[in-house]
Order: C-alpha cells, then sequence, then structure tokens
C-alpha cells in the first residue's frame, strides 16, 4: 500500500473521530476507538488526569456528549507519521461549543478554545483505529512576556 494512500487512510479516520464527537454519536465514536483486549487505550482531555481503559474513556466521552449541546471542531495543523502498524497525529483543535441552554434561547453561550492534540492510531483487521487521544489547552499569548531569553 502506498504511504499516500495510508496518510489519507489515517487522516480519514481522524476526521470521523471529530465528526462522530460534532454530531454527537456515541456508537459511532465508540467504534472508532481500537477494541483490542491486549492494548489498553487511554485519553487526556484539557485539564483532566489520564484515563486508561475502554470503560473510562468511553465514559468521558458520554459525560462530554451529554453535557455539550454543541460542538464544532476546526482542524488545523495536520500532520500525520505512520510507522509500520501505528500512526500519529498531530492537530490544532480550533473549538466552539456551547452549553446548555438558558431559559428562553435554543442554545447556551457560545465558548472558543484552542487545543493542540496527539492522536495515536493502531492498524487493524478494520483500518485505522484511535488508541491514545491527548489534547492540551493552548494558553493564550498576552504579548506582555519577554520574548526570548531573560538576561541573567
Amino acid at each position: 500500500m502506498s504511504g499516500t494512500l495510508e496518510i489519507e487512510q489515517v487522516e480519514r479516520a481522524n476526521t470521523a473521530f471529530y465528526e462522530a464527537m460534532e454530531r454527537g454519536d456515541f456508537e459511532e465514536l465508540s467504534g472508532l476507538w481500537l477494541d483490542d483486549g491486549s492494548i489498553e487505550i487511554s485519553c487526556v482531555h484539557p485539564g483532566w488526569p489520564v484515563l486508561s481503559g475502554r470503560g473510562e474513556v468511553l465514559r468521558s466521552y458520554a459525560l462530554i456528549m451529554a453535557n455539550t449541546d454543541y460542538i464544532q471542531f476546526f482542524l488545523t495543523d495536520v500532520k500525520v507519521t505512520i510507522a509500520a502498524n501505528t500512526a500519529l497525529v498531530t492537530c490544532t483543535e480550533n473549538i466552539l461549543s456551547g452549553g446548555p441552554a438558558e431559559e428562553g434561547s435554543e442554545l447556551g453561550p457560545l465558548v472558543g478554545q484552542l487545543v493542540v492534540a496527539t492522536n495515536v492510531f493502531r492498524r487493524t483487521s478494520e483500518g485505522w483505529k484511535l488508541w491514545s487521544h491527548h489534547g492540551s489547552p493552548v494558553l493564550a499569548e498576552t504579548g506582555d512576556e519577554p520574548e526570548g531569553p531573560t538576561p541573567a
């Protein structure tokens, strides 16, 4: 299989992960994660501790979906690297989300967030499956900090 085709397959698997989140499709999202009893999956949501094992990871997504009325991901800086049966995807998640609506409105206040993510995929007989997701918030630069090292 050519490298370009493999990269496209990994990109599609990565996109499917975010699209399932946007739609709140828990069943599809669950099917995108590795389900191999010999390999434990893991996830780190921004500000959360490490979650390990299929039960913990999928429960976290069910909780997020239940408490998020609207979420949209705009992915930038997507880079894919493949080595043997493992693929590493790094990207920036530009997230727009809304919580439960206030009384008399259709949607709660929208909030923007910037997260850098690393998604690790494993090649299986069913295609590329998510093995690990790690999201870390990007702190906004205020411009007050000096650039470069501070002189001694």
